[in-house]
């Protein structure tokens, strides 16, 4: 017998309908803000005749596919490399999914992964975004024109489970009835050392709103979790990364200003990647259905789910010579010293420090800066290799 969804109001966190469309467009196109974002990211832009090929957008849709992919393929021309995708043949035919994967971009993880799906003939997902991010109006606006749902993050705790369970309503109505695939990180923010773990709390809000109140396993199922490892050979926000390990290691109370969250975007947004892959992992119905079987309570059951979707991320990560390099420089070994030369060891080592005197800190510590920034590197590879063993 399948849920009755409706006695929920979406509103507060959907994206917009259609009929909503014209309506945002006209702001977008009076929005100063949104001009400066864009001219910003592009400063050739002709910005009378964006406004007037964005007003021929009628659908989500449209805006989709003709102005959020060309500006985000735009953005990957910048910034990257290349910017690839692999695993297609492990998405199940006419299924939505519910694609979780570890988080390295505030803004680009996602929209990359739209832009590749629909490269690759799937259709995009809608996308989870933590409403922490909607500093202006504008940036609402854009984010629900290209599908994204919010997370309501800081909210009092008596509010927490509600809003949790209208999350988890929300993504099992898109799937089963929307026939939507969606997109969620596997935690929420960025791991800030590339030590990438599901949080049991993401798996627990997904089957808060599930058919079957006892049954945490065909909840999941019901979502067609499809993991997917994404690898970006430079992170651009590294050296801020490793600036506010710093900063909350000599204050515990330290908190991450609405500034410190748009440098962390524009950061991310405009500096250079390097090589971008992402690669879709197997749906994981299968090994959830090998549980059943083990008889786990429901804590258990949480934390094998979780550790079945990260071991699928640790062996599709792809690596690039950075990665061995820190690895090894982490260490004080040559473990990986076939994967590199000496000259991509020297760039690394320059690549290093230029980050490293980046950071603007009182009590600079150079030495717990460059092993953070090394931890990032390594730990996708050392992940990997536990992942094997």
């Amino acid at each position: 017998m399948s849920t009755d969804y409706s006695k929920y109001n979406f509103d507060d966190i959907r994206p917009l309908n259609n009929d909503e469309v014209y309506d945002a467009i006209e702001r977008l196109a009076a929005s100063e803000g949104f001009r400066n974002a864009l001219r910003y990211i592009m400063p050739d832009l002709k910005w009378e005749q964006f406004a007037e090929t964005m007003r021929t957008c009628k659908t989500k849709e449209q805006f989709k596919r003709t102005l959020a992919y060309n500006a985000v393929m735009q953005i990957a021309k910048m910034t990257t490399f290349s910017l690839t995708i692999s695993g297609r043949s492990r998405i199940p035919e006419n299924t939505p999914c519910t694609f979780i994967s570890n988080h390295r971009d505030i803004i680009l993880d996602a929209a990359f992964l739209n832009a590749l799906l629909l490269d690759i003939g799937h259709g995009m997902t809608q996308v989870a975004i933590g409403d922490n991010l909607l500093i202006h109006p504008w940036i609402d606006l854009v984010v629900r024109l290209n599908n994204c749902f919010i997370v309501k993050r800081d909210i009092p705790v008596r509010q927490l489970l509600e809003a949790s369970r209208k999350l988890s309503a929300y993504i099992h109505h898109t799937i089963k009835d929307d026939k939507e695939s969606v997109w969620i990180a596997q935690r929420e923010g960025r791991a800030k050392d590339s030590n990438d773990q599901t949080q049991s709390s993401v798996l627990k809000m997904l089957n808060m709103a599930g058919e079957q109140k006892d049954n945490v396993l065909q909840n999941l199922m019901d979502l067609n979790i499809v993991p997917i490892a994404i690898s970006y050979e430079y992170d651009p926000c590294d050296f801020l990364k490793a600036k506010e390990f710093q900063q909350k290691r000599d204050n515990p109370d330290f908190v991450k200003s609405k500034r410190d969250d748009l440098l962390n975007m524009e950061t991310g947004l405009l500096n250079n990647k390097g090589r971008v892959h992402f690669s879709l992992g197997s749906p994981i119905n299968d090994k959830l259905m090998q549980m059943k079987s083990l008889n786990l309570d429901k804590n258990a059951l949480i934390t094998a789910i979780a550790e079945t979707i990260d071991k699928e991320i640790y062996k599709h990560y792809r690596f690039y010579p950075y990665n061995y390099i820190a690895y090894d420089l982490l260490h004080h070994s040559v473990y990986f010293r076939t994967n590199y030369d000496l000259r991509d060891k020297m760039l690394f080592e320059a690549y290093l420090q230029k980050q490293i005197d980046k950071i603007d800190l009182p009590d600079k510590d150079e030495i717990f800066l460059r092993t953070k920034i090394l931890e990032m590197y390594s730990n996708p590879l050392q992940n990997n290799m536990n992942s094997i063993e």
